[in-house]
C-alpha cells in the first residue's frame, strides 16, 4: 500500500457523517488517507503528538472536520506547517456556522484553509487536496480534469419542464 498522503480527522465519531465524503473522494482518485478521531478537547496530547509527528509519517495534507468550538482544525495548525484545510461540521443548534465562524477567525500566521458546512465541504477539501497534490503529479492531474468533464457532462444533461 502507498504511503499515507493525506490525514482525515475529525473531533468525534459523529463528525464520521459528514467526513466521510472526504474519504469517499479520496478513495475514488486512489489517494492514501487514514481518518481517525482526534479530539482538541478531549484528546489534546494526541492531537499535538498527530500534527508534530505529520511531516514525519509523510502526510503532506491534514483534512480536518470539526463542529461546535471546532478548535480541531486551527489547533493542529498552530503546531504543523502542513497545510491543514479545514471542514465545519454542521451542529445540533447553530448547524454548524459556529464552526465555520471559528475557522474563519484564524489569526494571521496560522492559515486553515476553511470549506462549506457539511459534506460538500468535506467533499471540495478533499477535491482541493487532491488539485495540491496534482501540482507535482500529471497523472493525478489528468484525473482532476476528467473528474471535472465528467461533472461537466453530467450537468449538461440535466433537462428542466418547460415553463407555462
Amino acid at each position: 500500500m502507498a504511503s499515507v498522503q493525506v490525514g482525515v480527522v475529525m473531533g468525534s465519531s459523529s463528525d464520521w457523517d459528514t467526513m466521510q465524503h472526504a474519504a469517499q473522494i479520496l478513495d475514488e482518485f486512489g489517494i492514501a488517507h487514514h481518518a481517525q478521531v482526534l479530539s482538541a478537547h478531549r484528546m489534546p496530547d494526541d492531537m499535538f503528538a498527530y500534527a508534530a509527528s505529520a511531516l514525519s509519517r509523510g502526510l503532506q495534507i491534514i483534512i480536518a472536520g470539526a463542529g461546535g468550538a471546532a478548535h480541531l482544525p486551527g489547533m493542529l495548525a498552530a503546531k504543523t506547517t502542513l497545510p491543514v484545510l479545514g471542514v465545519p461540521v454542521a451542529s445540533k443548534h447553530l448547524q454548524g456556522v459556529d464552526s465555520l465562524h471559528s475557522m474563519v477567525q484564524m489569526p494571521k500566521g496560522i492559515p486553515v484553509a476553511t470549506f462549506a458546512i457539511g459534506a460538500a465541504g468535506a467533499a471540495n477539501a478533499a477535491l482541493f487536496a487532491i488539485a495540491m497534490l496534482a501540482l507535482h503529479r500529471p497523472d493525478l492531474q489528468e484525473a482532476l480534469e476528467q473528474f471535472r468533464r465528467r461533472q461537466t457532462e453530467a450537468a449538461r444533461q440535466i433537462t428542466l419542464p418547460p415553463i407555462a
